[in-house]
Order: structure tokens, then C-alpha cells, then sequence
């Protein structure tokens, strides 16, 4: 699909990427290539996902510093705050500012089923709040923004509400779940500049690859998939190939109305790959 002709790289557009912590050193030695690969798109920074409950916290902790050791891209830990103590928080972030890590994800994170004892945080304006009083305005904050609903929320205000708290914790910028709708991002934003709260909210990005896998993560973090690109995936099968270049089409169609309304940037859910993202990149003309 061709990119949009009056879509070019533009000096205030930014660019992210998330990665996952990998469980081998085979697996890390192909993520570090995939960052190379991406690199030269010039990213803001990338993120690196923690697992619920702090089950992979060594693992981030380890993808961050060799991302970081890698090539000079800026990478933005995510800290969840389910099942952590104020001590454990304060270890952690003091240890990501003495190496030079700059930029923090702050999240509730997801509960563990079970889970009774929350620690010392309920919730991510809480963890925000704490991490302001321990560190000043040196960390840049980002939170996550759900355009079309936490699936936890009681009501769409309720959410509302809760992202509220969390910007005037002290967010910096947010991030939002992946989406399709456009209208939803956009009608979230106006949801927020009629509350008075003045700050980048990045779309997040799901390249489509595998449609079993995406509509497992969808149904769990309550991203719509319409109706007709459900419709659309499920006719294909098994045919990746025919799935990878409609999901192709789909998600620059996507980018290029976002785009096209002036988004501040994209975040892209990598899933550790590289291929999909850049061509994407490649048709909007974000390519250096």
C-alpha cells in the first residue's frame, strides 16, 4: 500500500518501540539485531514490558541495560506496582537513575489471580506519586491510556477519572492500548482537553502478524478488533502471508488518518519483531 504523499517525517513526531524480555540469551542476541534494525528510524526511545506481579523483573532489568549497552536508543523500563513495597520501588528506580536510565513506563500492572496483598500501591497515580517525591522531575513518566476503556473500569467517566489522577500525579505523556478505531483515539483526546489535561498521548500500534495470537491479546486487554477486519483475518486461515499484507494495509490505513488529525508520534507493540513496523514506517514515508 502506498504511503500517503503529504505524510513526511516531521522534526516534533516521534517514534517508540516496545519490546518484551526474552527468556534466552539466543532470544536477547535477536532482539539487540531487531533494535539495530529499527534504529535507523530514529526512535524517541523504546520501552521494555514487566511481567504481572514482577514475575520477569531480572529479566527487564537485564533488557534494558544491554538494549541500552547496544546502540545509544533510549530505553523506558516498565514498573508495575501490584505486589511491590515502597522499599523494593525506590531500589529499583534509584538503580535505573544511577545507570542512566532516564524515561520510566509507571503502571498498576495486571493482578495475579489470587493475589490478596496488593503491596504498597493500589494503583498507578500512587506509584507516579512516589516516584516524583523520590526522584524530582528527573524521570520523564509515561502512563497508559485506554481510548476505548480499562476492561476493569466501571464506566467509561470512571476511567476518565482514573487517567486524570494519574497525569496530575505528575505523568509526563501517555501511551495508549492498541486500537483500530481512529475515531476512538481522537474522541478519547477531545474526552481529555475538555478535563483540561494538556499533554502527548501517543497511539499505540499492533502490527498484525498472527491473528489467533492477536485476538487472544485483544479479547484479554479490551481492544476492539471490528467486525469486518475480524471477519476479514478469519478468512484467510492458516495463509500468513495473506494475513501479514492485509494487516499491513489495515494498520497504515490506520497510521495515516492518525497521522493525517496530528498525532504527536506512534508507539509500536513490536512483539520483537522488525519487518512489519518498518514497512509501515517505510509507506507512511517516516523513513529517514
Amino acid at each position: 500500500m502506498p504511503g500517503h504523499p503529504k505524510i513526511m517525517r516531521k522534526e516534533d513526531l516521534t517514534l517508540s518501540f516496545e519490546f518484551f524480555p526474552t527468556k534466552t540469551e539466543e532470544g536477547l542476541e535477536k532482539l539487540l539485531t531487531v533494535q539495530n534494525e529499527l534504529a535507523p528510524l530514529n526512535p524517541e526511545f523504546c520501552s521494555v514490558t514487566f511481567g504481572a506481579g514482577g514475575t520477569t523483573q531480572d529479566r527487564t532489568i537485564e533488557t534494558v541495560m544491554r538494549l541500552k549497552a547496544n546502540n545509544d536508543m533510549d530505553c523506558a523500563p516498565h514498573l508495575s506496582c501490584i505486589g511491590a513495597s515502597r522499599e523494593s520501588i525506590s531500589k529499583l528506580i534509584n538503580f535505573y537513575k544511577d545507570n542512566g536510565i532516564s524515561r520510566l513506563v509507571a503502571l498498576r500492572g495486571d493482578i495475579p489471580s489470587g493475589m490478596r496483598d496488593h503491596g504498597d500501591f493500589s494503583y498507578a497515580n500512587e506509584l507516579v506519586s512516589f516516584i516524583r517525591e523520590e526522584t524530582g522531575d528527573y524521570f520523564h513518566l509515561e502512563v497508559a491510556a485506554y481510548p476505548e476503556f480499562h476492561p476493569q473500569a466501571a464506566s467509561a467517566r470512571t476511567d476518565l477519572q482514573n487517567f486524570k489522577r494519574k497525569v496530575e500525579a505528575g505523568a509526563d505523556s501517555a501511551i495508549t492500548q492498541y486500537f483500530f478505531n481512529p475515531d476512538a483515539y481522537f474522541s478519547f483526546v477531545d474526552s481529555c482537553n475538555d478535563m483540561g489535561l494538556e499533554l502527548p498521548i501517543i497511539p499505540g500500534i499492533m502490527p498484525i502478524n498472527n491473528y489467533v495470537q492477536l485476538a487472544r491479546f485483544s479479547d484479554a486487554c479490551g481492544a476492539e478488533i471490528p467486525r469486518w477486519i475480524r471477519k476479514r483475518l478469519e478468512s484467510y486461515g492458516d495463509d500468513l502471508d495473506s494475513i501479514r499484507s492485509f494487516g499491513l494495509d489495515v494498520v497504515t490505513s490506520l497510521c495515516d488518518k492518525l497521522l493525517e488529525g496530528g498525532v504527536p508520534g506512534l508507539h509500536f507493540y513490536t512483539m520483537n519483531q522488525s519487518r512489519t513496523t518498518a514497512s509501515i514506517c517505510k509507506n507512511l514515508s517516516l523513513m529517514p
